[in-house]
């Protein structure tokens, strides 16, 4: 679905989401930026930026929502009036940078064509003197185990059928 998706639209952009910013326990969200094109031999998708707008990214719903001004960022990095003017600012220089393009052949070489990239280094897991509050990773602990606990129940239920 991937493979079909870069092949008869032109998707360039994927900003992933921060967990927590949804009502629904443990979901990882992405959106997708895409252009519609006629149909081609060739694949219209030939390079994706991605904004990795969830590594060392903290909201909820009710504490710390997330608001327009959160977006400022990536909005500049879309550059939406010229975006063949995109610069990256993940670098070897700068690693910490949330912005980053990746050719189409690079993704088809993931396993099953993988969208979910990530590049940044989750500070929480590298410096345990700087982990999140205690609440916040109990909160996300509960979101994973739901997550996983609802992804079971729906293959018991296939299975079941």
């Amino acid at each position: 679905m991937r493979k079909e998706l870069m092949k008869v639209t032109e998707l360039h952009t994927i900003m992933r989401l921060p967990t927590g910013i949804f009502y629904k326990p443990g979901v990882k969200a992405n959106v997708l930026f895409f252009d519609n094109k006629p149909a081609s031999k060739n694949p219209w998708t030939k390079e994706i930026w991605i904004y990795d707008f969830r590594t060392n990214i903290h909201f909820t719903p009710k504490k710390n929502p997330m608001k327009f001004t959160d977006l400022k960022d990536f909005i500049k990095c879309y550059n939406p009036t010229n975006r063949d003017k995109r610069e990256e600012t993940y670098s070897e220089t700068n690693p910490e940078g949330r912005w980053r393009k990746f050719d189409y052949e690079e993704i088809v070489a993931r396993d099953k064509t993988s969208l979910d990239i990530f590049w940044l280094k989750d500070k929480s897991l590298a410096d345990l003197d700087n982990l999140p509050d205690p609440d916040i990773l109990a909160n996300d602990i509960i979101d994973d185990l739901e997550a996983g606990l609802e992804s079971f129940r729906e293959i018991a239920g296939i299975i079941g059928e």
